[in-house]
């Protein structure tokens, strides 16, 4: 029987460009993801349309299982190559800068929008003015019950900003844990586990169980797409694990196949419980318990499978001409390229615009299909337009949605 080959330890695994596509999926998809939510049945968002349905919440529900666990473990990929370029210090400098800044300027600037129009839709809010509500959202306590989430209001949220709130959170609790962790025995951990997962097939689909009771007994929350907020720091810490050795690329280009299977199937097997439980999220009841633990182990499988696919789809590619001025420029990589860089401000932009449309587009007098192509339609023209017009073209307006100059 075939014993699997080790690959050679590289000085340096590669970043891999891939991800770089995942990223920019992610963070586009969110528009048609949001979007969809105006017309969910049983999502509480800032403008709903008057007529709903459920298919959204089926539809949205197989993205939510894997897209934001997924853009944690590609920031802690990230993570791990900017840790080794930078140290600790310089690290969490950049860190404050490209996710700090455009975090306090976002929730100061662009959140009191989406919240003064959901009061405006409701009803409640008709006739405040914005400017007259723009003290109400800022009236914030402190509740350290919430960390990180600390500041809390009435109308006061940090929104769709989130995964930035996580993000600079996980990546500031990793830079003391580097520098002071003693390297030698934390090598040797990580060489031994590579080891294993390469040797052993089917072993990276463990942490599954994890996830599965994380979600059963940890529970899930709504606003922070679903899943617990300390889920999200174990698919952080697992890209960083994965970055630091090519044996876990290999491996998950090995199992992508078996993890995709597995996690189409879980997902699927979490669905009646979700639709039939009164409150699945939270319920204690054994059907809504076994439904969460079966949507903590799928998100695992297509979060190890996604990027083994892509890994995987890349290396069966035939190998580009020696000569770069016989090889024929691939089409889109320039594009490609733009997206990656603006990832970050169009995740910024993407919700206020969102809201701001479909709080027009709901009183049309049109379909829902309609309706939402309209509003998917203009918010990506929107969204565009003001990343291309207004942020990218001057040093102020980079820095402060964390771009460099």
């Amino acid at each position: 029987m075939a014993t699997p080959r080790e690959p050679a330890r590289p000085a340096a695994p590669q970043r891999r460009p891939e991800l770089d596509t995942i990223r920019v999926l992610v963070v586009l998809g969110l528009v048609f993801f949001h979007a969809a939510l105006v017309f969910a049945a049983d999502d509480d968002f800032y403008v709903k349309n008057t007529e709903t349905t459920e298919v959204v919440l089926i539809a949205a529900g197989f993205a939510v299982v894997w897209a934001m666990p997924l853009l944690f473990l590609v920031s802690g990929l990230g993570a791990w190559h900017s840790l080794r370029r930078r140290g600790p210090g310089g690290f969490a400098k950049e860190r404050l800068l490209r996710l700090g800044v455009p975090l306090v300027f976002a929730t100061l600037v662009l959140n009191p929008l989406p919240q003064w129009l959901r009061l405006r839709s409701a009803g409640a809010g008709h006739h405040v003015s914005y400017l007259d509500f723009l003290p109400r959202f800022y009236e914030v306590r402190l509740e350290p019950a919430q960390f990180p989430f600390l500041l809390q209001g009435e109308h006061f949220e940090t929104g769709h900003l989130w995964f930035v709130v996580l993000l600079l959170t996980f990546s500031l609790l990793l830079a003391p844990l580097v520098r002071w962790l003693p390297h030698a025995p934390v090598r040797r951990i990580g060489d031994r586990l590579a080891h294993t997962v390469l040797h052993r097939p089917g072993t990276v689909l463990a942490p599954a169980l994890v996830f599965a009771a994380i979600c059963a007994f940890a529970r899930m929350e709504q606003e922070y797409a679903g899943w617990h907020r300390w889920s999200y720091l174990l698919f952080f810490l697992a890209g960083f694990t994965f970055a630091a050795d090519d044996r876990f690329r290999a491996v998950m280009r090995r199992e992508a196949r078996l993890a995709a299977v597995l996690g189409v199937a879980l997902f699927a097997a979490s669905g009646p419980g979700f639709a039939l439980a009164d409150e699945p999220m939270t319920d204690t009841t054994v059907l809504a318990t076994v439904s969460r633990a079966l949507f903590g182990a799928a998100g695992w499988c297509l979060v190890l499978a996604l990027p083994g696919l892509l890994d995987r789809r890349r290396l069966e590619r035939p190998p580009e001409s020696p000569d770069p001025a016989a090889a024929p420029r691939p089409r889109g990589r320039g594009l490609w390229r733009h997206l990656a860089v603006a990832a970050l401000p169009l995740y910024v932009l993407h919700q206020p615009v969102v809201v701001a449309v479909a709080y027009v587009v709901v009183g049309w007098s049109a379909p829902v299909q309609v309706k939402y192509a309209a509003l998917v339609t203009i918010s990506f023209a929107l969204t565009f337009a003001l990343y291309e017009l207004l942020v990218r073209r001057t040093r102020v307006t980079r820095f402060l949605f964390g771009m460099r100059s």
